[in-house]
């Protein structure tokens, strides 16, 4: 049903008769923040745009979901960051309508949306959205319901990836992908009677600016029901990999 493109953070899912294609964690405008900051990055918002749309194009999917941080900034995107998402719409509306599952960057973005005229757009609540048997969510809140009562629930937020060590001791930080079964234990404070058999899959980070969790070096997981959630949880490189249980990589 979570199909991962060979060498790209992004998949398609099949949801009852039709096809998305999904990404996760664009975050638009992420050179504007970091100039902030005092790095000096040339803006590479053409690049990933063009990406995206490389991808739709080649997938033609019926709809795009984005999983959240469509946005970088956490309040009202400046104008860069504006013309950035109002760039990246309009190439995807064209093609096909989007969904997007808010995230804790995308504060404004329903506002923004509106304000563009993009009616080909709509942007969920935080806990997520469900389109026949799959659940999306950003992951940042505790997913809805219905969400987690699908046979998937697809979530993002976390940038996952692993840390890996060469003979001499260098080392480097890939993008995973990490897929496994939702644990309703996890979940059972939130919810009564909850009785779910439900594949999670958490997506990497589209945006490869943005850093991330190094899941096999760290239980410091942003999301509030990771790493419980996911029982036998595994990592792939975006190559498609298997590197096996994420903790013992």
């Amino acid at each position: 049903m979570v199909q991962p493109l060979p060498g790209e953070p992004a998949a398609t899912v099949d949801y009852g008769t039709e096809r998305a294609l999904v990404a996760a964690d664009y975050h638009a405008g992420l050179e504007v923040a970091l100039r902030r900051d005092g790095v000096e990055l040339r803006s590479a918002a053409d690049e990933r745009r063009e990406r995206l749309v490389r991808l739709v194009d080649r997938e033609r999917p019926d709809r795009v979901v984005l999983l959240g941080d469509v946005a970088n900034a956490i309040g009202e995107p400046g104008d860069e960051e504006r013309a950035e998402l109002d760039a990246l719409f309009e190439a995807l509306t064209e093609r096909a309508p989007v969904t997007v599952a808010k995230g804790n960057h995308d504060g404004a973005l329903g506002e923004v949306v509106a304000a563009l005229g993009y009616e080909d757009v709509t942007v969920s609540d935080g806990p997520g959205v469900r389109i026949g048997s799959v659940g999306f969510a950003h992951g940042h809140t505790w997913p809805a319901r219905d969400c987690i009562e699908a046979s998937t629930l697809c979530v993002a937020h976390e940038h996952p990836q692993v840390r890996l060590e060469d003979e001499v001791g260098g080392g480097r930080a890939e993008r995973v992908w990490l897929r496994g079964q939702l644990n309703p234990g996890a979940f059972a404070d939130r919810f009564d009677d909850l009785d779910v058999d439900c594949g999670l899959v958490v997506f990497p980070a589209f945006n490869d600016r943005v850093g991330g969790t190094w899941v096999n070096e760290s239980d410091g997981f942003l999301s509030p029901f990771l790493p419980a959630g996911l029982s036998g949880g595994e990592a792939y490189l975006l190559d498609g990999t298997r590197l096996g249980d994420y903790r013992r990589v």
